[in-house]
């Protein structure tokens, strides 16, 4: 039986027995809620003491880095984050101080929601956040003793987020030993454990490129992997990796110092466009580490300055890693880069172990070893390769995406997706200060291409790279409603509207030419995909390049993300995948372009049947373009319009509606009526109009329910 008293805080200045990850699984919920137990306290007092590195109260308000908050908001943010996640979870309804647990809460990675104002803050005293985690420690002591839970813990098991909230903080244990090190040197002071760094530095070793060997390889783990992760480490990517090259040892500073010294940090054909305007943004011309004293140079660890140690490992940025590899493409005449992540993992093959399950770690990893980075040829792994853990972090060459099969978990639904924009790059390996999860093989991080971390670089000898494709969320609230509308859900029992329109438009043209057909105003392109089920070929044209890049994406790469909003700032992400809905074989027949329907290039002509669904009410000149699509229809083929004849100045000036007025001879003008006189002599109406209804969901309490009227023109023979 547990005792209700609070375990013994550890000592810091012993060894803590918990810096690995624990399992999900095992037998026994007595020592499961133990081992959570320890893990908690002994992270929770890890990330206390690294704020004791600070040499006053004055430096808790100072900003290492403009684009962080002062060291005062990380100190508490991770205690913040447990009693916000229990709540968000619906776990505990208690707060132990609204106004810390609002402050404290956001703001950690230059997002648009970030507030990084110092005016807007009446930030506490260290004493506050020392009293407030002390609170939290307790209430999250007792959660953990006294909540019911089973084994194995997974997603819905109330202590997924204890462990979400200490896998948090292992995060930031990390990150805050950077902004330490951005920190002026007189604003830190030794300590017991954090200054005990590596003392050996020697020779740097020549670098060399070592055969790799390929093959296929799956990324990604499911669902029931023993080890906790992150949402965007769950799911498979399968894919193949080409034999390649990579470095023997990471990238020294002796190394690097030749890019240096070959004025490298001058040269614009060694950096991207980005690159190249970080590098003039601040005149840099040495890694950040680095200072250079008269003729020598010396180097910051996180706590002290300290000669050049030339064998350690280079700490660069992604821009900087680039730079250098393209440098030395040129100076080896090969083609050099940076590890793709697939190929890191190829690498990674050749380490047979993982944390937690190893006895000691096989890098400097997991603060087993000095706090520092040591000589990049101490440890050695098979086929000649050193550090293919620890140490630094490992740049890599790809933006961090999703797995296929990713889901958010709703109790921290931005973790990931915010960083699937193309600009956040993942690296790989971890370093020495990387616990928990940040040292498990399938941990995915990644940070914008500015950012420092102890990070730094390996490269390869391998094929150019194609131009990646990054299939990120559309946010767009109009675009994310139309994507929504012709692919997501039906509400209130009322069917699909782009499939029931093109089923009509399909059953008309039974037994008639099915050669070509335009879907003009296709928005999401839901009928243009259904029509091309029975036609030879399709054009879907709309007037907003935004709007048809979401089934381009479809038809590119099979599949496209959104989000849906749920009331106010709240959204849910989605996903759909052109398979769902059987279109993989016929989508080639479909051509997604850009077009004015009341100004069609010529090309767009020679159709059997021209749709244009929900069109006519938003066009600004609509009467131009029923003149020009007269002549771009077959004789005897079809135009199909639908439209709830909802006439707004803001789409259309009034002079230009169609219909929905009193005519000068005062009896009322309809659009219909408007549609017959524009097109007779030409066409004649087919059949009777009928209503489509429809429904459109702006939130989740929120929808518009409308009717749409279908009228089927044929154009005389």
């Amino acid at each position: 039986m547990l005792s209700t008293q609070i375990l013994e805080k550890p000592n810091i200045q012993d060894n803590f027995i918990l810096t690995k990850t624990i399992t999900l699984n095992g037998t026994n919920l007595s020592e499961k809620r133990k081992e959570l137990l320890n893990y908690f306290h002994d992270t929770f007092s890890l990330y206390e003491s690294i704020f004791d590195c600070l040499i006053s109260d004055n430096v808790f308000y100072k900003r290492p880095n403009p684009l962080r908050h002062p060291l005062i908001f990380y100190y508490g943010h991770t205690a913040v984050f447990f009693i916000n996640k229990l709540n968000v979870a619906g776990l505990i309804s208690t707060r132990i101080d609204p106004k810390l647990e609002s402050m404290l809460a956001i703001g950690v990675d230059e997002m648009s929601w970030d507030d990084l104002h110092d005016d807007h803050y009446d930030w506490p005293t260290p004493s506050q956040v020392k009293d407030y985690r002390e609170k939290t420690r307790a209430l999250v002591d007792q959660f953990i003793r006294t909540t019911d839970f089973s084994l194995p813990i997974d997603w819905q098991n109330p202590m997924w987020i204890i462990l979400m909230g200490i896998e948090h903080e292992r995060i930031h244990l990390e990150t805050t030993s950077v902004l330490i090190r951005e920190l002026p040197i007189q604003c830190v002071k030794p300590h017991p454990v954090w200054s005990n760094i590596c003392l050996t530095s020697n020779n740097p070793p020549t670098n060399a490129l070592l055969p790799v060997k390929g093959g296929p390889i799956t990324l990604g783990k499911s669902k029931n992997n023993p080890l906790y992760g992150w949402d965007n480490e769950y799911g498979a990517y399968p894919t193949q990796v080409e034999d390649f090259k990579a470095s023997k040892y990471l990238v020294s500073n002796k190394e690097f110092f030749d890019f240096v010294n070959a004025n490298g940090y001058s040269q614009e054909k060694f950096w991207d466009k980005e690159g190249w305007q970080w590098v003039q943004s601040r005149e840099h011309k040495l890694p950040t580490y680095w200072l250079k004293v008269g003729n020598n140079f010396k180097y910051r660890t996180m706590l002290e300055i300290i000669d050049m140690p030339w064998d350690w490992p280079v700490d660069v940025n992604h821009y900087e890693a680039k730079a250098f590899c393209n440098w030395k493409s040129a100076v080896l005449e090969k083609n050099i880069r940076l590890p793709t992540e697939a190929e890191w993992y190829t690498l990674r093959k050749l380490v047979d172990t993982d944390q937690p399950y190893w006895d000691n770690a096989p890098g400097n990893i997991n603060l087993e070893y000095e706090m520092s980075a040591c000589p990049v040829n101490r440890h050695a792994f098979a086929n000649g390769f050193y550090d293919i853990i620890g140490n630094v972090w490992q740049w890599t060459e790809t933006p961090i995406d999703c797995y296929e099969g990713f889901t958010v978990h709703p109790a921290y639904d931005d973790f990931s997706t915010p960083t699937f924009d193309g600009k956040h790059f993942v690296f790989k390996g971890g370093c020495w200060i990387s616990t928990g999860n940040y040292a498990i093989k399938d941990s995915r991080y990644a940070f914008r291409r500015h950012f420092f971390q102890h990070a730094g670089l390996r490269y390869v000898e391998a094929a150019p790279l194609p131009t990646h494709h990054l299939n990120i969320y559309e946010t767009d609230s109009i675009v994310s409603q139309y994507i929504e509308f012709h692919y997501g859900e039906t509400y209130f029992n009322v069917p699909n509207f782009p499939v029931i329109c093109a089923q009509h438009c399909k059953k008309i043209m039974e037994g008639r030419p099915k050669r070509r057909a335009l879907d003009i105003g296709c928005a999401a392109g839901r009928a243009s995909f259904e029509l091309a089920t029975v036609f030879d070929h399709v054009d879907a044209v709309d007037f907003s390049a935004r709007i048809i890049q979401a089934p381009t994406n479809l038809q590119e790469h099979g599949c496209q993300r959104y989000t849906i909003q749920e009331e106010g700032e709240l959204v849910t992400y989605k996903e759909v995948r052109l398979d769902e809905f059987g279109y993989h074989e016929i989508k080639d027949r479909v051509t997604f372009l850009q077009g004015d329907a009341c100004n069609l290039a010529a090309k767009f002509t020679n159709y059997d049947l021209v749709f244009a669904g929900n069109l006519i009410d938003r066009l600004y000149e609509p009467a131009k373009f029923l003149n020009l699509i007269k002549d771009r229809i077959c004789p005897g083929g079809l135009l199909v319009i639908t439209s709830p004849y909802t006439w707004l100045t803001e789409f259309t000036k009034r002079e230009y509606w169609l219909g929905g007025f009193k005519a000068n001879t005062g009896e009322s003008y309809t659009t219909l009526d408007s549609l017959r006189d524009h097109l007779t002599p030409d066409f004649y109406l087919l059949q009777k109009p009928i209503e489509i209804p429809f429904v459109i969901r702006e939130t989740k309490r929120k929808y518009q329910h409308t009717l749409a009227e279908m009228s089927v023109w044929k154009k005389k023979d």
